[in-house]
């Protein structure tokens, strides 16, 4: 499979999440070899140019945030990166007129809607992958995210609340073709009522409403159109965990487990990951593959000299 960007560039507007503020955002084509690149618009000056890396991770507390040098921030990348994933798209820049990411309706689909438009173009060199060759665990508390070799890309994600209307979900997925766009990525993002009050109290969420996440009350879903799953949250999950490990710059070939896992259970794997590289190598995808996962591949090893976020 050869590296992928954009056709044409292609714009949103949105809410900030957190933020609360009406957001600018445009997708455009990348070079071969760029990866994902965040620049903010809305700064003049050095510092406003992010790559999207595994090491450029500065707070994951609420949402995966990534900073640079200078201290210029650009948050809630999670989605949008999980879209991203999805799609293919390797090499890209996206220009965002605010200090995240626009939410959207809470999930990956409206991103992808809008790289669908925008058409995906084949560029002359090879995809890149993150081949595990040894098991790497994080844990905390109760709450375990691994990854293991595997032929292709796969997940699997147990949660659980105490709650009648989540209580505990477990999901295990190939994330070969289709499968993210069909049954992960319009999965949305989920709280209950009585933490965004908190939040809202903070001055913090000032962006989250019912159109742009599942909210739980109780026993009841306040959104009047429900569910799109039965098991959204546990999807939803997932979905943050496409967007969270795709922070490691290339594809993975691995299969990634999560329990309870967080966006900064997520990201302290991937640095247990490329802190070691007997625990990795990157590889050239060589023949046809399914886009999200390898199985069935050939693969060509090449030395590794540089992080591969940065490759």
């Amino acid at each position: 499979m050869k590296q992928q960007t954009l056709k044409s560039a292609i714009s949103c507007t949105g809410v900030g999440l957190h933020s609360g503020e009406k957001i600018s955002m445009t997708l455009l084509p990348a070079d071969v070899d760029a990866g994902i690149v965040f620049r903010r618009t809305d700064i003049a000056g050095g510092g406003a140019v992010i790559p999207a890396a595994f090491d450029q991770v500065c707070d994951s507390r609420l949402c995966t945030t990534i900073g640079s040098e200078k201290g210029k921030t650009i948050a809630t990348i999670e989605h949008l990166m999980a879209a991203l994933a999805g799609s293919g798209i390797d090499n890209a820049v996206i220009e965002v007129g605010g200090p995240e990411v626009p939410v959207m309706d809470g999930s990956a689909a409206p991103f992808m809607f809008l790289i669908d438009c925008a058409g995906v173009a084949e560029q002359d060199a090879p995809r890149k992958a993150v081949r595990v060759l040894k098991p790497v665990f994080i844990e905390d508390g109760d709450k375990l995210a691994s990854l293991v070799p595997a032929d292709g890309f796969s997940i699997e994600f147990n949660i659980e609340f105490d709650n009648a209307i989540i209580g505990t979900q477990s999901m295990s997925v190939d994330l070969t073709d289709g499968v993210f766009k069909n049954e992960i990525a319009r999965a949305r993002t989920f709280g209950f009522l009585h933490e965004a009050e908190a939040l809202w109290a903070a001055g913090l969420a000032k962006g989250a409403s019912l159109d742009n996440a599942v909210v739980v009350s109780g026993d009841r879903i306040l959104n009047e159109d429900g569910l799109r799953f039965d098991d959204e949250c546990v999807r939803h999950k997932i979905l943050d965990a496409v967007g969270d490990l795709y922070l490691a710059g290339a594809t993975l070939v691995g299969h990634y487990t999560g329990t309870r896992a967080s966006h900064a259970l997520n990201n302290a794997l991937l640095r247990e990951l490329f802190s070691d590289p007997a625990n990795f190598e990157l590889v050239d995808m060589n023949a046809p593959v399914s886009r999200l996962g390898a199985t069935g591949s050939s693969w060509a090893k090449e030395s590794v000299a540089a992080s591969p976020a940065t490759a």
